[in-house]
């Protein structure tokens, strides 16, 4: 078999499988926009002992209990406000557990990082074969 061939397999394959992971994305973000429950949540700090820096957002659910969302080391990026502030949180009814923020950037960050990782595998592929330039 030759090489580029594949190589061009495996490049499809891996763009197939990111688009398909992107599209994912893009549908859970639009559930969530068009049937998640939207509340406010607290920006509160991490822990004395945490080496991260950003904060963490405590949240009530629809029954009532405390949740606490974790926007990760990219939460600043993706709209949280510094400690102290509200922001928005946007949770399935069924299952609070899995709340994001409720800003453009942090629903659409994880479909566009697929998109992109699908257009560099496909990218890749299309050179390997010869068919790009």
């Amino acid at each position: 078999m030759n090489a580029q061939v594949v190589l061009l397999a495996l490049c499809t394959g891996l763009g197939l499988g990111c688009l398909l992971a992107a599209v994912r994305a893009l549908v859970a973000a639009a559930a969530l926009w068009a049937r998640g429950r939207r509340v406010v949540g607290r920006v509160t700090a991490h822990t004395a002992a945490g080496r991260r820096r950003g904060g963490l957002v405590v949240f009530s659910d629809h029954l009532g209990r405390d949740l606490v969302l974790d926007p990760g080391p990219f939460g600043p990026w993706c709209g949280l406000p510094p400690v102290g502030g509200s922001v928005p949180v946007v949770y399935a009814r069924e299952r609070p557990t899995h709340a994001r923020l409720w800003t453009s950037r942090a629903l659409l960050a994880p479909a566009f990082g697929w998109f992109l990782s699908a257009t560099l595998a496909f990218g890749t592929g299309a050179a390997t074969a010869g068919w790009a330039g």
